[in-house]
C-alpha cells in the first residue's frame, strides 16, 4: 500500500472535490492510501468582513495578514507530506505565489486543471517553480499540459473525472414533445458572466419557442434582465442535489469566451451534462473543442446567431438530442469516468513508488 499525502485547497473548492476527493475511495482499492489535508481556510477565501464598497487599496496591510493566515492553514499538510511516501499537491499552496512548496516531500505530484500561471500577483513564477520541483505534473487538459511541458520533468494529461454512478441518465427514451423543454447551466457564481454573455440568444429562444425554460444551478442567483422571471428557474447549488438538478434539464450549456484563461479550463460541466445523457451546446474553446472531436455529442456555438440556431435545432429535433446524449454518455464512461481516471492515477503513483527519480524531461498523453 502506497501512502500518499494530498494537500487540497479547501473543502468546497471544486478542483479539490473532483480532482482529488472523489478518487480517495477507489484509490484505496487500487493499493494507494490517500490522507487528505484540506486547507482549513480556503486559499480562495476573500478577506472576511471587508465591505465591498471600500477601496481595495485600503485593505492591503490586512490582505497581507490574511495571506499569512491562509499559509498557516497549509502547515499541517506540509508536515503531513513527510509522513507519506508521495505528496499530491492540488494546485499551488497559495494562489498566485510560490511559498512553502520547496519544503514538501518528494516524489511530488503537482495537480493542475487551470491556467494558474495567469493568477496574480506572481502566478507565472509560482507555476514555473512548481513545474521544476514536481516529479510529475498532472494536467487537466492539453493546453495546460503544453504550457507545463516547457518546464516540467514529466507531464501526464489526466482529465477531471465524472462519477458516472451519481451522474447518470434517468430516462430510457426521449421526453414527449409536449413536455417543458429545459435548457440548463451549472457552475460557480464567478462564472455567471459567461452565461450572461449569451443572454440575448437565450432570451430570443425563450420568446420564440413555447414550453421552454432556463434552469441555472449556482451558489447565487444570476442577473439576467432579458429573461422573463417566469421562464427562469434558479436552483441553489448543493453537492447533495447537483446531479438530481442536472437531470431536470433536456440540454446543457457551456458558453466561454476565447482567451488565455478559458483555454485552460477543464470541460467539467460539459462532461457532467454528457454523463447524464444530455446533448450539449458549448463554445469550441480549449478542451471543449477536444471533447467535441471525440464524438458527436452536441453542437458548437460561437456567435449569438449560432447559439440561437443550435437551441432551436435541438428543441425541434428531440430525437437528435437523444442520440447526441447517448453518444456523450458512452464517451464519458469510456474516457472520463471516475473508475477510468482513478486507475490512471493509481498507475502513476505506483510508477513513482518504483521509480522515484525522473531525470528525463518528457510528456505523455493520458487521453
Amino acid at each position: 500500500m502506497i501512502e500518499v499525502a494530498a494537500l487540497t485547497s479547501g473543502r468546497n473548492v471544486p478542483s479539490r472535490r473532483f480532482r482529488v476527493a472523489q478518487h480517495i475511495g477507489p484509490l484505496q482499492d487500487l493499493g494507494v492510501c490517500v490522507t487528505e489535508y484540506p486547507a482549513v481556510v480556503s486559499k480562495y477565501a476573500s478577506l472576511p468582513l471587508w465591505p465591498q464598497r471600500w477601496p481595495r487599496q485600503y485593505g492591503y496591510p490586512l490582505y497581507g495578514a490574511w495571506q499569512a493566515v491562509k499559509l498557516a492553514a497549509r502547515m499541517p499538510g506540509v508536515m503531513g507530506s513527510w509522513r507519506s511516501r508521495v505528496t499530491w499537491l492540488e494546485r499551488e499552496l497559495i494562489s498566485g505565489a510560490p511559498t512553502l512548496e520547496f519544503f514538501l516531500r518528494r516524489p511530488l505530484v503537482f495537480d493542475v486543471d487551470d491556467a494558474i500561471w495567469l493568477s496574480p500577483p506572481f502566478g507565472r513564477l509560482a507555476a514555473k517553480s512548481m513545474a521544476r520541483r514536481a516529479d510529475v505534473v498532472l494536467a487537466g487538459n492539453r493546453y495546460v499540459a503544453d504550457w507545463f511541458g516547457r518546464y516540467a520533468r514529466e507531464v501526464r494529461i489526466v482529465p477531471t473525472a465524472v462519477d458516472t454512478d451519481r451522474f447518470r441518465p434517468s430516462r430510457s427514451e426521449p421526453r414527449d414533445a409536449g413536455s417543458i423543454f429545459t435548457i440548463g447551466w451549472t457552475g460557480i457564481s464567478w462564472n455567471l458572466p459567461y452565461l450572461a454573455a449569451i443572454e440575448e440568444p437565450l432570451a430570443q429562444f425563450l420568446r420564440d419557442c413555447s414550453g421552454t425554460r432556463l434552469l441555472v444551478i449556482a451558489d447565487r442567483p444570476p442577473v439576467l434582465k432579458r429573461i422573463p422571471a417566469d421562464r427562469l428557474e434558479f436552483q441553489l447549488w448543493n453537492p447533495a442535489v447537483e446531479a438530481e438538478a442536472i437531470l431536470r434539464m433536456d440540454l446543457g450549456l457551456m458558453p466561454l469566451p476565447d482567451n488565455a484563461w478559458t483555454r485552460g479550463k477543464a470541460s467539467f460541466k460539459m462532461l457532467q451534462y454528457m454523463a447524464c445523457g444530455l446533448p450539449v451546446i458549448v463554445s469550441p474553446v480549449g478542451m471543449n473543442l477536444e471533447v467535441l472531436a471525440l464524438g458527436r455529442v452536441g453542437l458548437a456555438a460561437t456567435s449569438p446567431g449560432d447559439w440561437y440556431q443550435a437551441l432551436v435545432c435541438l428543441y425541434q429535433d428531440r430525437d437528435l438530442g437523444w442520440r447526441l446524449g447517448r453518444t456523450g454518455r458512452a464517451l464519458v464512461e469510456s474516457q472520463f469516468s471516475r473508475a477510468v481516471v482513478s486507475k490512471k492515477l493509481a498507475d502513476i503513483f505506483h510508477e513513482l513508488d518504483r521509480q522515484p527519480a525522473r531525470p528525463r524531461k518528457r510528456q505523455k498523453d493520458g487521453l
